[in-house]
């Protein structure tokens, strides 16, 4: 999961770091799939990933997702949905495996034809009535439920908040909202149709389409018109106010927020279209349709980067021992992942350094620029916990597995702090003037698309005019932290 640091701001001893978040998301399968059809060696699978070996599935490649919910009024009872998969399959499917692992499966339509479906794993496993081809286009209709409350022990995927849901699906819990290839390697994109009682308002990420009302209970449609990984889904329902205003060149922001609470966020949210501006200005146009944040009334531990509707609890801009610099970096923060980590999405999750250290650099930078927080002393405080952090948690680019049962702590230091630590390296040594061409060719590049760390280190080279791969395989894989450039009287903790 993709999750805030707030290890640089003061804070009481009572308040929850984001690792108390980790049973938020850290869940393990449910057995509430209901099987269908006869007995058959149904197995689950994944791609391969290093630290998720069973997130994802070979054979095909999703274009676009449908999913429609409906929401009777009550956060603890499971949602009626509808998921539509639009796939072309890339290899002869005897069976399909969906990731899909808290929730009662009522049917399955491939290409129009009734299917069988079991549960194996964290998989639904779905046998159409002939084989798909290689090539050819692939329509998965999935009814089924969509399950609020945790299994025993767990929590994921739909976060309940005082007045309603919405979505906390990194690193791996998508599969247990709606059925999904879900893995960020498989970006696709999204529509949702949300379907709730009159006195609440439902968003989601992207733009809205049709708002229809029938009876008392209204139907909002959204359309997302970039691709989108699986883990940055988003959906509000609640008693909400949606605030519009214009960002940069006419793009529209809009941030959602619980209504009562309208007047009193209104100094925070007025910031964003200013916060856009600081971030184009070092990396070039917003790379979506619109932006805002989503401020819930819910105790999480973390803000979440959630494409075009950023997740924040209300808390943080509530609390008066956060200063007002370190809430507006934890902003930027989200804000610069709509361009490391959601228009340029990891290929896989060994690759989360890109994500949370471009992050955690820029809101690092913005507090130095916008606040007077030198970003040369968080640096130099960084490098003398960076052997300790590697020690913990594995070298930037080759984390650590989390532990078992605990995705989020997945999120370490080292990938934070410890991954900004490597940019400000770079920077060092291959110099201001080339560091910021890099960064705009980086998201230039790879927009819409997935990225790897050979990707990055390929790209730096070229930029810098020499092979930078001796210098990265240090910094990016090394047990202990190598020298700083322009700075050798720095002590890495060794």
């Amino acid at each position: 999961m993709l999750l805030t640091p707030r290890t640089t701001a003061p804070r009481p001893k009572a308040l929850r770091t984001h690792r108390t978040a980790a049973a938020l998301i850290a869940a393990a399968a449910s057995t509430a799939l209901l099987a269908a059809g006869a007995p058959s060696p149904a197995t689950p699978l994944g791609i391969g990933d290093r630290l998720f070996p069973h997130l994802g599935n070979p054979g095909y490649d999703v274009q676009s997702y449908d999913i429609a919910f409906t929401y009777r009024g009550d956060n603890r009872k499971p949602l009626d949905a509808v998921t539509k998969i639009d796939a072309r399959t890339t290899q002869h499917l005897d069976r399909v495996n969906l990731d899909f692992a808290h929730g009662s499966v009522r049917s399955v339509e491939v290409n129009g034809e009734r299917a069988r479906f079991e549960s194996s794993g964290e998989d639904l496993v779905v046998t159409p009535s002939a084989p798909v081809g290689p090539g050819e286009r692939m329509l998965v209709t999935v009814r089924h439920t969509s399950d609020p409350m945790p299994a025993k022990g767990t929590e994921g995927g739909w976060l309940r908040t005082g007045d309603g849901l919405a979505m906390a699906n990194q690193a791996d819990a998508a599969h247990r909202v709606f059925p999904c290839n879900d893995h960020p390697a498989d970006k696709a994109e999204f529509t949702f149709r949300i379907t709730a009682p009159k006195g609440l308002t439902a968003v989601a990420n992207g733009l809205p389409v049709a708002t229809t009302r029938h009876g008392a209970a209204t139907t909002w449609a959204y359309h997302s018109h970039h691709p989108m990984a699986t883990e940055l889904a988003q959906v509000s329902i609640g008693r909400s106010t949606v605030v519009r205003r214009e960002g940069p060149h006419g793009l529209p922001v809009r941030d959602v927020v619980p209504t009562k609470d309208r007047e009193i966020l209104e100094r925070w949210l007025k910031k964003t279209p200013g916060q856009i501006g600081w971030m184009e200005q070092k990396v070039g146009r917003y790379p979506f349709e619109v932006y805002g944040i989503l401020i819930a009334e819910a105790k999480t531990g973390f803000e979440l980067e959630t494409q075009t509707l950023s997740l924040f609890e209300r808390e943080i801009f509530t609390r008066p021992e956060y200063p007002e610099w370190y809430v507006d970096a934890i902003m930027v923060h989200e804000l610069a992942h709509q361009w490391f980590g959601d228009s340029v999405s990891p290929k896989s999750w060994s690759d989360l350094w890109l994500n949370e250290g471009h992050a955690t650099w820029y809101e690092a930078l913005f507090a130095e620029e916008k606040a007077d927080r030198p970003l040369v002393d968080r640096m130099r405080a960084a490098y003398s916990h960076s052997d300790r952090w590697r020690a913990a948690g594995g070298p930037p680019a080759k984390p650590k597995a989390p532990a078992p049962g605990q995705k989020i702590s997945l999120f370490r230091p080292v990938v934070y702090d410890g991954s900004a630590l490597v940019l400000y390296a770079l920077r060092q040594e291959i110099g201001r003037d080339a560091f910021e061409r890099l960064e705009r060719k980086w998201v230039r590049a790879h927009r819409d698309g997935n990225a790897e760390t050979a990707d990055f280190v390929r790209l730096a080279s070229l930029v810098a005019g020499r092979d930078l791969s001796g210098f990265f395989d240090a910094w990016l894989y090394g047990e202990k932290t190598p020298p700083m450039p322009g700075h050798p009287d720095w002590n890495s903790g060794k």
